[in-house]
């Protein structure tokens, strides 16, 4: 199995660099003062989440005939927004599979990008886009089982090593990994004294799990889907759990209560608006699990149910 390299990222960073917000450190000044925080704002691109970083770098890498015949994906919601609005820039159709459960704000969007979309009940997204692709003859951008959706988002690595050089923790919310297959893979090369940690949901859990294990796991799509983080309801690949084994240095859990108080705690002292998985980084970052030293928080995606992030503001 290929794993992606520095080499791989900074290409992407290249497709990608007209099409992406190189989106900034935000110092976080509440903060423990032993463990300076930042906050890197991905909810701040385009479609809301660091999702476009993938789907642009591997639609745009596709050959000319390959996109002409569309591209099919399946998503819980933010992935589906970034293959639309790509697919929208490189002029190609696009079939977007999402689960009936997905929050309305994300189908809506999706749909507003110019995508079909196609809903599926729980655990039959990978099913149904199959058939989609029989039936269209499109291609296939999975939401991270893929070398260039991987190193799409790894170019968010560059650009903290970039701005933090001296960085020594990077907490990485983690479902099917490939966002922290890839920024853990940039940051290890150009900071290797940093240490990076995944950070799950209590009650999706199962990355740290299998790499306790040394070996993937499969945990029921009724327990992932209880977590109100539906963005991190998907399990790696053996693709990312690969580079997952490689890259990362610990796992932190949280607890449903703990994700809400991070998502107030965006809202409130940086004035940012986090979805639940978004803000499961700083979740992380609060149990005072990781080493002192400068830390960076990556808020993934800020697309959130308004009755949603309404209930969580007022506890």
């Amino acid at each position: 199995m290929q794993l992606i390299t520095l080499e791989d990222i900074a290409a992407a960073a290249d497709r990608v660099r007209d099409a992406v917000v190189r989106t900034p450190l935000i110092p976080a000044r509440w903060a423990d003062g032993e463990r300076p925080l930042w906050i890197k704002p991905e909810n701040l691109q385009p479609i809301g989440a660091f999702k476009i970083r993938g789907a642009f770098n591997a639609i745009g890498n596709l050959k000319q005939a390959d996109r002409a015949r569309g591209v099919v994906a399946y998503s819980s919601g933010n992935h589906a927004q970034a293959v639309a609005y790509a697919a929208a820039a490189f002029g190609t159709d696009a079939h977007i599979v999402m689960p009936r459960e997905t929050p309305r704000v994300k189908v809506q969007a999706t749909r507003d990008y110019g995508a079909q979309v196609v809903l599926c009940g729980p655990g039959e997204r990978e099913k149904v886009a199959a058939e989609l692709l029989e039936r269209t003859g499109g291609v296939l951008i999975p939401p991270f089982d893929h070398p260039d959706v991987i190193a799409g988002q790894g170019t968010i690595g560059l650009e903290i090593a970039e701005d933090l050089p001296d960085v020594m923790n990077v907490l990485i919310p983690v479902s099917g990994g490939g966002l922290a297959s890839g920024i853990g893979t940039a940051i290890k090369a150009r900071c290797p004294k940093a240490k990076v940690f995944g950070v799950e949901p209590e009650l999706a859990a199962d990355t740290a799990d299998g790499l306790k294990r040394g070996q993937r796991v499969d945990w029921s799509i009724e327990d992932r889907n209880r977590t109100i983080a539906d963005g991190l309801r998907s399990q790696p690949s053996a693709l990312t759990f690969a580079h997952l084994q490689r890259v990362i240095d610990g796992m932190i859990t949280v607890s449903e209560d703990e994700i809400r108080a991070a998502v107030r705690e965006l809202a409130v002292n940086a004035h940012l608006v986090s979805e639940p998985s978004g803000a499961v980084a700083l979740a992380g970052y609060r149990q005072g699990a990781t080493p002192p030293g400068e830390t960076v928080m990556i808020l993934s995606g800020g697309n959130v149910e308004p009755s949603t992030l309404a209930d969580i503001l007022t506890g």
